[in-house]
């Protein structure tokens, strides 16, 4: 198998030449080459943590790394989303994610990213919301993601796993992230929701598009476009949602369980819109990402892969690893209700305050060895990808097993996944996405 290095060599930090990167270099946030510069070169009071080049070429980490060493409750008085807290290392984190009486998700407040709900087009979702209103909507979805459940999941994910791996084309390069990690998430949320199969890309679309808003790659026509397909998909599981209300027996989906909870069935259309964008973009960016975050993992800890190769008991512990060195899903906001003091600093009622996973799964702290792919790691599902507390994801049960079944599938198969070249990342600091990972299958 080729050296990690010949097949990867050193990240990619190159920054595309548009306005959006000319006014960074003119502001010192970039050098003058257009590569995106480190901690030790600009202005950490002024530097714009959510700026999209930190995450297409990962430099965000050396960030993380500097703020949890030097100010690990840090201010940033000046963003295009307006002033904002980072908290970064994982106790601190875990603090404020339990803390929901003083940290609240409320959509009242501006909701869960960084960016403030659109006062026209406002999406309530349970995961915007506090107790008891946060109660009721999870209970409505739970019993579809339990675990017996996941019991009955479990053989129609292995079909269709087996499916889209024998399908692929060997000794030849081929998108990962389009022939397997889309299409296998969007298998499942088409599922979960009773969704006609044929049409399960539109899942990933609309969940692309909710968290890409103000990303040209995504939205070039900006908010009138985003918020036209969010209409469309609304449009779609209206029709669905009083279709599967008027049954008298409800089905075993996302859908059903809502339409038939006393607490759920009467939403508004915005509520409706909201709670299936909160299950879409969780059922797709977290399993889709780590499908893909895995097989680049592959390539650059190959030693930790023979571990699992050699003794398949390990494969659930990998599972977990990759979610944790992947956290597809970079923070979660929430806005303080009260003054509160932390490390000697003051978090003013009313202030952003960003809880950055990415930071805290990164944090030496807590975590031991945390930067390297570790498949053996002691206590391995102790990391923040699926949140902390209440608001913990409802459906991490789910991707884990999907990644299991995966890993497991792809081990009966093929001696390596070779990745061709670096990664191209979705330029995002809300989802640490892939638009593509170019790879090469080496059979068994």
């Amino acid at each position: 198998m080729p050296d990690s290095s010949s097949i990867i060599g050193p990240e990619i930090g190159a920054a595309r030449g548009n306005e959006d990167i000319m006014s960074a270099v003119e502001r010192g946030r970039f050098n003058t080459r257009g590569v995106v510069a480190g901690p030790d070169q600009v202005d950490m009071n002024k530097v714009n943590l959510l700026h999209p080049e930190l995450w297409r070429s990962q430099k965000c980490f050396e960030y993380f790394q500097w703020l949890r060493d030097n100010s690990p409750i840090h201010y940033t008085e000046d963003s295009p989303e307006g002033p904002f807290w980072s908290i970064t290392r994982f106790d601190d984190i875990v603090a404020v994610d339990k803390d929901h009486e003083r940290f609240s998700s409320d959509s009242k407040y501006g909701g869960i990213t960084v960016v403030d709900l659109n006062e026209g087009f406002k999406l309530p979702m349970f995961i915007a919301m506090d107790r008891p209103e946060h109660t009721k909507y999870r209970k409505a979805v739970q019993p579809v993601l339990d675990s017996e459940s996941l019991k009955n999941f479990e053989h129609l994910i292995r079909k269709r796993t087996i499916e889209t791996l024998d399908s692929l084309p060997i000794h030849e390069p081929f998108d990962w992230v389009d022939k397997v990690s889309v299409e296998l998430t969007t298998m499942m949320l088409a599922t979960l929701f009773d969704f006609p199969q044929e049409e399960r890309r539109k899942l990933s679309r609309w969940s692309d598009v909710a968290t890409g808003k103000y990303n040209k790659e995504i939205c070039p026509g900006g908010e009138a476009q985003w918020q036209a397909e969010l209409t469309e998909c609304l449009m779609k599981f209206m029709t669905l949602w009083q279709e599967r209300g008027n049954r008298d027996e409800p089905g075993h989906d996302l859908l059903s369980a809502l339409a038939h909870n006393a607490a759920t069935k009467n939403m508004t259309p915005q509520e409706l819109l909201g709670n299936l964008i909160l299950l879409i973009v969780g059922g797709n960016d977290s399993t889709r990402n780590t499908m893909t975050g895995s097989v680049y993992a592959w390539n650059k800890y190959p030693k930790e892969f023979e571990k699992v190769k050699a003794d398949r008991s390990l494969v659930p512990n990998m599972a977990a690893e990759a979610i944790r060195w992947q956290t597809s899903l970079a923070y979660m906001r929430r806005t303080a209700v009260e003054d509160v003091e932390m490390h000697g600093k003051t978090i003013r009622k009313g202030d952003k305050v960003l809880m950055w996973y990415v930071s805290g799964n990164r944090d030496e702290r807590a975590i031991e060895r945390p930067n390297d792919f570790w498949i053996g790691r002691p206590n391995v599902r102790r990391h923040l990808s699926f949140g902390f507390g209440i608001h913990r994801c409802v459906g991490n049960r789910l991707a884990e097993m999907q990644m299991r079944i995966l890993w497991e599938e792809i081990l009966n198969r093929f001696n390596f996944i070779e990745v061709l070249e670096e990664p191209e990342r979705m330029p995002n600091s809300f989802v640490r996405g892939y638009k593509s990972l170019n790879v090469i299958l080496h059979p068994l």
